[in-house]
């Protein structure tokens, strides 16, 4: 099990938890089709602590780094 923020750009993912993340946070995940058993991309991990950007069913997200690591995924 590994963690979405250790990830780098390029890798694919499905998400395992989400329950770790903040409430709001995991609202917007679940309003947005990311939730347990969903793939993600990750498209770029911004620098000095900055937000990834994963896409999903054809949509990109950025959240906060600190939240990322908070997701549970499994590398595909």
């Amino acid at each position: 099990m590994a963690m979405l923020g250790e990830m780098k750009k390029g890798e694919k993912a499905l998400i395992k938890s989400i329950s770790g993340a903040d409430r709001f946070v995991r609202r917007r995940l679940l309003d947005l089709g990311i939730a347990e058993g969903a793939e993600v991309c990750i498209k770029c991990v911004l620098p000095f602590g900055g937000p990834v950007m994963l896409e999903s069913c054809g949509q990109c997200v950025g959240i906060r780094r600190r939240e990322a690591f908070r997701i549970e995924v499994e590398r595909v």
